[in-house]
């Protein structure tokens, strides 16, 4: 039996039935190959950074991703591959310190590469699925490798096929981008525009990574080991999208300069972490060893021996809270395992 939680950012969760780290694509797919055969349940393990465990552990094989590599052709347009044990940030790092545009507003984000298109990454108004190519991943349907153009992956926000229809289906093995040299597309996120207008001149690809990394540094969403603040699955809560009306319901009633975004006809996105505060939990909000980030409301960290449970009754009370002030339904953001939230009795956006 192998813990797990030292393998998580959250640092929480009971032992694995078995354990096994895959160092190579081909290691990878021969244990699938035998846990599928045998029919022996398994959870793929990136970086541990989305993900919050029960205390029960996992009955199965939790399988580590462990397969390194980068590869890059092209020049004004440079195609990059990355194997999906990759760690994140040091592929943003890798293409930003080559003049590379298109992945440097993701910096600082936890976990390996083969996490992101599933999850859909974002971050200051950038998304992985802005540059993706394609996915290359082990079908353990039909036991076979295939290539899964982005076109096939139904991206959204923070969602994609990978979550829904296709859960548990494919494995990711690598994933291509697209990127451009020259000078990165401007910020559309407001907060990393005013803080790019003291630059002189348009930012590098690298300059623009580094400022990033500065304000995820200050919110807590940079791992430290010796800083509990950032013992976190990351955002615990995804911005919900809304009706135009029921935002405007919102602000009529608490505050008319609530941030909100567009985010297609007649839908709006709100901010999770302003929903959060303005609903009465504050930073550094806990219940036992459960806490609310003392520097960002949407984090819910481990201050230390934390259990499942715990960082669970904690999103339950935050959820509940939110629904109960505004009729909004906050939807969690890392995979929960061997966990569910309490079911909510309003869809998310509709008024209680």
């Amino acid at each position: 039996m192998t813990p797990l939680a030292p393998l998580t950012t959250l640092g929480v969760g009971g032992p694995a039935a078995a354990y096994l780290e895959a160092a190579t694509q081909d290691a990878l797919i021969a244990a699938l190959r035998d846990a599928d055969g045998q029919g022996s349940p398994v959870l793929l393990l990136g970086g541990g950074s989305n993900l919050v465990i029960s205390d029960g552990g996992f009955p199965g094989l939790v399988l580590a991703v462990r397969h390194r590599g980068i590869r890059a052709r092209g020049e004004e347009r440079v195609i990059v591959r990355a194997a999906a044990g990759e760690p994140w940030d040091e592929l943003v790092a890798w293409t930003t310190a080559r003049g590379l545009c298109g992945l440097e507003c993701l910096a600082g984000i936890p976990g390996l590469v083969g996490a992101t298109p599933i999850q859909n990454v974002g971050a200051y108004g950038q998304e992985v699925s802005d540059t993706l190519i394609d996915v290359t991943v082990w079908d353990r349907q039909q036991q076979r490798e295939r290539v899964l153009q982005a076109s096939d992956c139904s991206f959204g926000y923070r969602s994609s096929a990978f979550k829904g229809p296709l859960r548990g289906r494919f494995a990711v093995l690598s994933v291509r981008f697209g990127l451009h040299r020259g000078t990165p597309t401007p910020p559309r996120q407001g907060e990393l525009q005013r803080r790019l207008a003291s630059l002189a001149g348009p930012p590098t690809p690298e300059a623009l990574r580094l400022v990033v990394m500065d304000l995820r540094r200050a919110k807590g969403m940079v791992y430290e080991p010796g800083e509990p603040d950032t013992h976190s699955a990351g955002s615990f809560f995804v911005n919900p999208v809304v009706s135009v009306e029921h935002a405007q319901h919102i602000a009529d009633g608490v505050a008319r300069d609530m941030p909100c975004y567009p985010a297609g006809p007649g839908r709006v996105k709100l901010a999770a972490a302003w929903l959060i505060e303005h609903a009465g939990y504050a930073r550094g909000f806990a219940m036992g060893r459960a806490a609310l980030s003392s520097r960002h409301t949407l984090a819910v960290t481990n201050r230390g021996g934390a259990s499942a449970a715990e960082v669970v009754a904690l999103a339950r009370h935050i959820q509940a809270g939110v629904r109960q002030r505004f009729g909004v339904s906050l939807e969690p953001e890392p995979v929960l395992v061997g966990l569910a939230l309490e079911p909510e009795s309003c869809e998310p956006g509709a008024r209680a």
